[in-house]
């Protein structure tokens, strides 16, 4: 069965939640698809955990479609979405537009995810729905404005701050986002904004009352060197390829690898 925006909906009438992970390439994106995930994102959380940044901000728009692209020729039910990187939405809606556009064209993904929830970022959202570009919309953490937060810290903690994010994910349903990523909020208002909105709420780090919940796959399987607080990780993969690798190593200096019976 073939995901779709209109199906998540659905589910959040139902109560039934969604299941999203991020991929980066065709095996892992094969593999997420065969389990049943619902939503697979390519998230520019690649720079990190994929090509060696220390942020998402190096992360080019280039960058992005060559992962999606790979990613999307491993997908075939679950609803592809690709991150848009910073600075390649920020300055206008015609910029988002150009950038939004080159994502569905050239990769095959259904949707773009953009950080924020500000005035401006509501109006992109809004021009791109217009434009027929399902938008997936983000707030909370938004690790695109790391520095702007003083790090990789949880938002919403004040009456204030809550209120403000509130505020940004009523204003981005109005524009026309399809659902929408809550990440590293109090747990309470997780639940205050899902029980708000009538899109769905995918959380991260958001507690157990969002619609949905989704992860960094390298963080879930073990693979990353740092992991955020609120994650579980489902299995240690980095463990399981470094004993191989090393059992390699040793069968090949031992002259044990290949046996060499066959010529």
């Amino acid at each position: 069965m073939v995901i779709t925006i209109q199906q998540l909906s659905q589910w959040k009438q139902q109560g039934r939640k969604i299941t999203a992970l991020t991929a980066y390439d065709f095996p892992i994106a094969q593999l997420l698809d065969r389990a049943g995930v619902d939503l697979i994102l390519v998230g520019d959380t690649v720079g990190m955990v994929t090509l060696g940044y220390e942020t998402t901000l190096p992360v080019t728009l280039d960058e992005m479609l060559h992962h999606a692209k790979a990613v999307r020729r491993g997908v075939k039910e679950a609803l592809l979405v690709v991150d848009l990187p910073f600075l390649t939405y920020q300055e206008s809606p015609q910029q988002a537009m150009h950038s939004a556009g080159r994502v569905l064209k050239e990769t095959g993904a259904r949707g773009v995810k953009l950080e924020g929830g500000s005035e401006a970022i509501a109006e992109t959202v809004n021009k791109l729905t217009i434009a027929g570009i399902p938008v997936l919309a983000h707030v909370g953490l938004t690790p695109q404005s790391v520095h702007q937060f003083g790090g990789y810290r949880k938002q919403g903690k004040t009456t204030d701050a809550a209120d403000r994010i509130l505020a940004e994910a009523v204003a981005l349903e109005e524009a026309g986002a399809f659902a929408i990523v809550l990440e590293h909020i109090p747990a309470d208002l997780g639940k205050t904004i899902s029980e708000k909105l009538t899109i769905p709420t995918i959380g991260i780090g958001a507690g157990p009352h969002c619609d949905g919940q989704i992860l960094v796959i390298n963080d879930m399987l073990g693979l990353s060197a740092w992991q955020p607080p609120f994650v579980k990780t489902y299995a240690n993969i980095s463990e399981t390829i470094t004993e191989a690798v090393k059992d390699y190593c040793f069968e090949v200096r031992e002259e044990k690898f290949p046996d060499g019976g066959n010529g």
